[in-house]
């Protein structure tokens, strides 16, 4: 015989634990009701995405610096505190348009104060530059051609809730100037193009 309970306020009679219900029961919340958490919500599964940030770079960029990392400017998001020690941060970059006509060029995720992240970064090998990803581009094999880099990158050793600040960075060696955004020698017509690069941070409850 089903039966209904009215009140404005439940609460424990001892303690502060309130248990619903018993292992196995289902519990339907009606079509049009709203369930409002001002508190902690905890133990409803893996998967959730818990907030999303991102930021989107639309002018064009070069770095002519020699074996350097170069910061790109507008390439860095900050997370806000993160819910749980447990959560994992995914990082999705996208970098629109990479050229260098006669040399090397590679990217790079880090973290805020410009340190590797090792989740982001190939294993060492000898004197080989460690990079999120990295192209070569020579006269011989298409020098000038543009190249777009998709990376997605799970930073799963958090460790605590601070807040995470990812930037990009840009690396050349070998000569000439890495652009991004843009082509190689960018000359005035319908037939170059100017592209955008994205970088998101989403946090992932476990």
């Amino acid at each position: 015989m089903a039966s209904e309970i009215k009140a404005n306020k439940i609460s424990p009679a001892t303690g502060t634990a309130f248990t619903i219900g018993d292992s196995g029961d289902t519990f339907t919340v009606p079509s049009g009701c709203t369930i409002v958490n001002s508190g902690t919500a905890t133990g409803f599964g893996g998967g959730k995405i818990i907030q999303v940030v991102s930021t989107t770079k639309t002018d064009t960029f070069s770095s002519a610096a020699a074996s350097t990392w170069t910061d790109i400017t507008d390439m860095t998001v900050t997370t806000a505190t993160l819910a749980s020690t447990s959560s994992k941060v995914l990082v999705v970059l996208s970098i629109g348009d990479i050229t260098n006509y006669t040399g090397h060029a590679g990217v790079k995720i880090v973290d805020g104060s410009g340190s590797d992240i090792t989740d982001f970064i190939g294993d060492a090998g000898s004197s080989r530059t460690r990079a999120t990803s990295g192209s070569y581009y020579s006269n011989a094999n298409g020098g000038g051609v543009g190249h777009h880099i998709t990376m997605t990158v799970l930073d799963a050793t958090t460790g605590s809730t601070t807040a995470r600040t990812y930037k990009v960075q840009l690396h050349q060696a070998g000569g000439g100037t890495t652009y991004m955004n843009r082509c190689y020698n960018d000359s005035d017509n319908s037939q170059n193009y100017r592209g955008m690069s994205t970088i998101t941070a989403m946090e992932i409850g476990a």
